[in-house]
């Protein structure tokens, strides 16, 4: 199912840094390993789950089934009983099937249900009615499903049957369909509005752990690669502002730490600042303005701190602190004290 030879140089090229990550990501496909992918916001998790899809090599299908049957493997009815058959060739990419966790999303989502007008034609308990769920479209790919603690634990338990023996048993018509994919999940366990996996369902994972990037370099790579540009950056502007949400991430008093996104919003932010100025280019000023619809939504302070502080008051004491370091008065120097 895996092409080796891709998993021999930087399969993974939209992920900066994380090295490791990526090396036990290429052992548990390499040896049809479901993974669940655990991790803090904004650390790419989604990404390099789509990335996974480009190492599947080209497949030959059966054309215009929703299972996506091959002229080896028929596994629904309708290819069963075809005599003649067409079939198309897809790349890794559209074999790669999403499913948001949500508390709303339910088990007919994942298995199918009955069309209703289908059943009207070919009878209610006729497989021809049965519209099959992302399950099944993920046949011979990946199924991605993102936030996997978001569903319902009903949901889970859909889940157990399919991922320990490929095949699921249709309640309504009493028979086994079989699929065979790659499950890969994500997660966020600092998330506290979301359920909890019991430990049946991950049993049938390997977890592989994410983080923020590894060093400030990673990062600056990240929001030159990913960042918008509206207007000049001076680097050591884009030095300012990842080390200054990288001392964040540090600060004992903050629980829920800023994530990537919030680097680069806050780069892209200190650049509109600058446009609306009419500058030609990031100084501290546009940074400082920038700091309060950022990052203040993005932490979340200990309890001790946050009834003495709120977010923006911390925030501007934090800022406020970094500028009299040794990295701030340089910046202070060059480019102009902030008012």
């Amino acid at each position: 199912m895996i092409d080796e030879k891709k998993l021999d140089n930087d399969c993974f090229p939209d992920v900066l840094g994380q090295e490791k990550v990526k090396y036990d990501i290429k052992s548990a496909i390499l040896s049809k390993r479901h993974i669940l992918i655990a991790g803090p916001a904004g650390v790419g998790k989604t990404t390099l789950a789509k990335s996974i899809a480009k190492v599947l090599p080209s497949l030959s299908v059966i054309a215009g089934c929703p299972f996506h049957c091959t002229p080896a493997q028929r596994v629904c009815p309708s290819c069963k009983k075809a005599k003649e058959l067409k079939t198309i060739t897809l790349v890794g990419e559209e074999r790669f099937v999403r499913v948001q966790g949500s508390p709303d999303l339910t088990v007919e989502d994942l298995i199918g249900d009955i069309d209703p007008i289908k059943a009207l034609h070919f009878g209610p308990l006729s497989m021809e009615a049965f519209t099959p769920g992302k399950i099944f479209q993920a046949n011979n790919g990946i199924l991605f499903f993102d936030e996997l603690n978001r569903c319902p634990e009903k949901l889970q338990n859909a889940l157990l049957q399919v991922l320990q023996e490929k095949k699921v048993t249709i309640g309504s018509y009493q028979v086994d369909i079989e699929a065979d994919f790659l499950f890969i999940a994500t997660m966020n366990p600092d998330d506290t509005n979301t359920e909890k996996l019991s430990d049946v369902l991950l049993d049938r994972f390997d977890i592989i752990r994410m983080s923020y990037p590894e060093t400030a370099g990673v990062e600056l790579e990240i929001i030159d690669k990913y960042g918008q540009k509206i207007v000049a950056v001076p680097k050591e502007m884009s030095q300012f502002i990842v080390s200054f949400i990288r001392l964040l991430r540090q600060a004992k008093d903050i629980e829920r730490k800023p994530s990537v996104r919030a680097t680069l919003g806050l780069y892209e932010r200190s650049q509109a600042n600058a446009v609306l100025k009419k500058k030609k280019k990031v100084d501290l000023e546009d940074i400082q303005e920038a700091l309060f619809s950022v990052l203040a939504h993005r932490i979340t302070l200990r309890p001790a701190v946050r009834y003495v502080l709120a977010p923006e008051e911390f925030l501007q004491k934090e800022f406020t602190s970094m500028l009299k370091t040794g990295m701030g008065r340089e910046f202070r120097e060059n480019k102009g004290d902030v008012p």
